[in-house]
């Protein structure tokens, strides 16, 4: 063993730091699911208002359904509790004076908030506008004097200081409007403000489609699935995408940003009661089940049942992936995000690369953080890529194509697990439960909810990322253990994790913690 070179380093000051808080903290047993907010909310009792805005007759380039997407909207959130602001076929004047009322509302009920606009919408400099009926738009500059800047409206709407927002853009048609203005495809990329959930019919950058029914195909969708008695409104909006994409064939997907951190229900359920363990095993051998049959299976109507039944379950990110797959085999051409790092408005979204070359090269050094001893080098060479599989020296080491070990060097066979997805932006959350088979007998289960809190630039000897941060919280529930995760991926420069850290406890006693960074990557070609 040898003194580590990174001993004085900054990760590894922020390491010892996050040691000595975890010691000091009160450690409390929660299970996986627990730690981003699956209990009971406070936000279901609280009063709610909405703002609904659906603009169809435009000067110029009306649209159909806007107006009655708004009314329908409208009416079915009253029958849920929401006092409601209907603004239909409104100009800019009256536009403004809704969302001044709408905010003072909230200022003074504290409640949850539901903003929602269909009609057109532009993008111009990665800043978005919502345009009203009365707009008359043949430059851009005369957009700010005609339209409503989003970022200003979220802006506003965050100064009532209430708990939680939701804002529904169904607002990406392609820009219409004549004479030298210029704008960008649909939306641009927003990140959404702290206790909002941002929804927006389609991908950022691409259109939405008006429908050829009473109402336009993302607000069709969201009709029906916000009636789904006592579903999270992630979940929602989850099945509300894979509707509306199996139904465009891809064309149109809807995007969701979320800083929420408490669980909201259009339709609460009566109660909540804290599962016993014994339920908690059950739920998760028929979600296991379902998945089995899934991944095992050759229909794409097998996958969509799990990520229906479980849009937030255990395997569901494995379950987008094997749906992309599927589907792109079957001719469907998915549009994809525009994603830039020019957008002030954003942190970006970063998609693995499943491109893995037999020779690629990647080579690791541990450290524990409790010895300060660095240990040994990991080099790890890919030798064999199968459709789902990648294969590191000879078969040594396994990994799906997203990162996670399925064998381990020393003979550990791993279940299932999502440990590593394969889209990341700011605020994404999802959970991930796997068994460990060890080669000499016994195994462990691990439990585990993730989630993206920043994305920082760090420095490691492969060189300097910039990096999506992960934090993951869980239980090793064989052994009782306590488990925190933390992780750095640069998902456009490499396709494994540059950095990750771990720690293991027992009560308030650490009882290991590791450090794993990328010494160097070498792609084979």
């Amino acid at each position: 063993m040898r003194k580590s070179l990174l001993l004085r380093s900054p990760a590894r000051r922020r390491a010892l730091q996050r040691l000595s808080a975890l010691s000091a903290a009160s450690l409390l047993p929660l299970r996986a699911g627990e730690a981003f907010g699956s209990t009971a909310s406070t936000l279901n009792a609280l009063p709610r208002v909405a703002l609904v805005v659906g603009n169809s007759r435009y000067k110029e380039a009306s649209l159909k359904n806007p107006a009655n997407d708004a009314a329908a909207i409208g009416d079915n959130l009253k029958k849920m509790g929401f006092s409601v602001i209907s603004q239909l076929d409104t100009g800019k004047a009256a536009m403004e004076n809704a969302i001044r009322s709408y905010s003072e509302q909230l200022a003074r009920s504290k409640g949850v908030g539901l903003f929602y606009f269909a009609g057109h919408g532009l993008q111009v400099s990665w800043r978005n506008f919502l345009v009203p009926v009365d707009a008359v738009l043949d430059r851009v500059e005369d957009i700010p004097a005609q339209t409503v800047d989003l970022a200003a409206l979220l802006g506003g709407i965050g100064k009532a200081g209430n708990p939680m927002n939701i804002v529904i853009l169904d607002a990406c048609r392609d820009n219409p409007f004549g004479g030298t203005l210029k704008s960008g495809k649909g939306l641009s990329q927003m990140d959404a403000p702290i206790g909002t959930l941002l929804a927006y019919a389609t991908a950022p950058g691409n259109v939405a489609s008006d429908g050829s029914g009473a109402n336009g195909l993302y607000t069709e969708n969201l009709l029906r699935e916000i009636h789904t008695p006592e579903a999270k409104i992630e979940d929602i909006f989850k099945r509300v995408r894979l509707s509306v994409r199996r139904a465009s064939q891809g064309q149109q997907i809807p995007w969701e940003s979320t800083s929420l951190e408490e669980d909201f229900y259009f339709l609460p359920p009566a109660s909540v009661k804290k599962l016993s363990e014994e339920e908690l095993e059950r739920q998760f051998a028929e979600e296991a089940a379902v998945w089995e049959k899934a991944q095992q299976g050759s229909q794409v109507a097998v996958v969509e049942d799990y990520i229906r039944r479980y849009p937030s379950g255990r395997f569901s990110e494995l379950a987008q992936v094997r749906l992309d797959r599927m589907l792109a085999k079957q001719g469907e051409k998915k549009v994809s995000l525009v994603n830039t790092a020019a957008n002030p408005f954003t942190k970006g979204t970063g998609v693995i690369d499943l491109d893995y070359r037999v020779g690629d090269r990647y080579v690791f050094r541990t450290l524990d953080l409790l010895t300060n001893v660095e240990g040994r080098r990991l080099i790890n060479t890919v030798s064999e890529v199968t459709e789902d599989k990648v294969i590191y020296n000879n078969g040594a080491l396994v990994t799906d194509l997203l990162g996670n070990v399925i064998k381990r060097p020393d003979g550990a066979s791993f279940g299932p697990s999502q440990m590593f997805i394969s889209e990341y932006h700011l605020g994404k959350k999802w959970s991930t439960r796997y068994a460990i088979h060890f080669a000499k007998g016994g195994q462990d289960t691990v439990e585990l909810d993730l989630k993206v809190v920043a994305r920082e630039t760090i420095t490691v000897p492969a060189g300097t990322f910039d990096c999506f941060c992960i934090e993951g919280n869980g239980w090793v529930l064989g052994i009782g253990q306590q488990t925190d995760w933390k992780f750095w991926l640069a998902p456009d420069k490499v396709n494994r994790a540059v950095a990750m850290e771990t720690w293991w406890r027992k009560g308030s006693r650490i009882v290991r913690s590791d450090r794993q960074e990328l010494v160097a990557y070498t792609r084979a070609g």
